[in-house]
């Protein structure tokens, strides 16, 4: 099947020669996908949005599909033994396997993956019902971690062919979270650079950002780190590696428990962080914690910030300045059984970094978990 929709001097135009307007929706493995949609409406602010399952005819596995703003996240279960979700369930644990990238023309996105040196996952595809119809298509990534691309100019629906509206009586107040801002990777030592290269090839994208051990590190573990986004700055992936260091990082330990590579957090974007992680905690979100003599210093560091400082030390809020203004940023605590996954919220004030300056204060919290895990 082949459309190009896309003309040369549109993508002249753009300077891309895959243009990516966003992230469709993040697609998670779980147990137990009605448990997990749960989680996550109670406690992080999402709302129903589509099922799919035996009531809609798909006998293998069953999706519940939750919204909050541009964020869209699916949770995946298997409906029986010896699946392949399944079996990634097994060896990973509850995680990503699908970061979804919405385009224009999801056959031109494959085709140019693939002639450059992509590895597919499945074809471009055609699913249609009576709000018209999706064009898929997919190509692996790091890890167990897949892109599929998604076009979905000609459809209507609450979100894809093969899924029905959830509808539920239960619906929370969201929580401020607005879109999916960032996406960091871990993957083995001695990977990063391969990566890096593979987006870069694959998919046009540009490091904006690196990081070496000098700039993450701390008396016993560091990472290198290095940023790639697409040409319009709506996809950034951070791809860590582990370095060198004393004892097991959390790269190190993440590598271990989720038995290889795979998405380490997901940042999330909010308008008004002080609100949003005060509702969090209050839904029962657990955060790492810095030490209170992080915000003696926090005004010399960072110079004038709108928000009050005293507001920030109570709920453990990080702050870091580059030379296109400031942001503001939390982390959670991981939000599964294995300790991988977890969530960073992040409100950017005119910067467009990555919080250089709270590295090692993020490094030490996180290097307190793992010892109270018993895995440093």
């Amino acid at each position: 099947m082949k459309s190009f929709s896309i003309t040369e001097e549109e993508i002249k135009a753009s300077n891309e020669f895959m243009p990516i307007n966003g992230t469709d929706h993040v697609e998670f493995y779980v147990s137990n996908s009605k448990q997990a949609a749960h989680f996550y409406k109670t406690a992080m602010g999402f709302n129903s949005l589509a099922y799919s399952g035996l009531e809609t005819g798909n006998k293998q596995s069953e999706s519940y599909v939750v919204s909050q703003d541009k964020i869209k996240f699916v949770f995946t279960s298997p409906l029986k033994g010896g699946s392949e979700i399944g079996r990634h369930i097994d060896r990973h644990g509850d995680g990503v396997k699908v970061v979804a990238l919405w385009v224009d023309d999801a056959n031109y996105a494959y085709d140019q993956a693939m002639n450059r040196g992509a590895k597919s996952f499945f074809e471009p595809i055609e699913e249609s019902d009576d709000d018209g119809t999706v064009v898929k298509a997919a190509i692996h990534t790091y890890g167990d971690v897949v892109h599929v691309f998604v076009e979905r100019k000609n459809y209507n629906g609450v979100f894809l062919p093969g899924y029905k509206e959830w509808k539920s009586d239960f619906k929370v107040e969201p929580v401020g979270l607005k879109f999916v801002d960032h996406m960091v990777g871990n993957v083995e030592e001695g990977d990063m650079n391969k990566w890096v290269k593979f987006y870069e090839d694959v998919l046009g994208f540009k490091q904006i950002l690196s990081f070496d051990d000098n700039d993450i590190s701390t008396e016993y573990t560091a990472l290198m780190s290095k940023v790639m986004s697409n040409g319009n700055g709506k996809i950034k992936f951070p791809i860590n590696e582990p370095a060198p260091g004393l004892k097991k990082s959390q790269v190190d330990e993440y590598l271990e428990f989720y038995d290889g590579a795979g998405v380490q957090h997901i940042a999330v974007a909010t308008d008004n962080i002080i609100q949003t992680v005060s509702e969090l905690k209050s839904r029962g979100i657990d955060f790492l914690q810095v030490p209170q003599t992080y915000y003696e210093v926090l005004s010399e560091r960072v110079g004038e910030i709108d928000e009050d400082i005293s507001a920030l030390s109570k709920l453990g809020i990080l702050v870091d300045r580059d030379e296109d203004g400031y942001l503001l940023q939390i982390f959670t605590k991981t939000v599964q059984a294995r300790p991988t996954m977890f969530f960073e919220i992040i409100q950017r004030k005119g910067a467009n970094s990555f919080g250089k300056g709270n590295f090692k204060a993020l490094f030490e919290a996180l290097e307190r978990e793992q010892e109270l895990r018993g895995t440093l």
